[in-house]
């Protein structure tokens, strides 16, 4: 699992691209704050390898609580820039910050 940050200079946004390795799943989104928790707004496209990935532009001096939808279950990105308690969820939530 990974996530790239590429700041944009023209634009007040952030390109960030989201990959997860799930050799065995048959669908995979990204989900947070940036889309409502939306997994059909967050999915993300299967390479050949394995991994699935996706690129979403996200205004950026913000934090944003995302996890990982793969084949249902929810999970965390071990590499975000920290973890949030959620207290809907019951669990800790990844922070990206742009």
């Amino acid at each position: 699992m990974s996530i790239k940050k590429q700041f944009v200079k023209t634009k007040p946004v952030c390109k960030v691209t989201f990959s997860v390795e799930a050799k065995e799943a048959n669908v995979a989104s990204v989900v947070g704050d940036f889309n409502n928790w939306n997994p059909s707004e967050g999915e993300l496209s299967k390479l050949k390898n394995g991994t699935f990935k996706g690129v979403f532009d996200l205004p950026k001096d913000a934090a944003y609580e995302f996890k990982y939808v793969i084949d249902g279950a929810y999970v965390n990105e071990p590499e975000a820039d920290s973890f949030k308690w959620n207290d809907f969820a019951g669990t800790e939530n990844g922070v990206i910050l742009v």
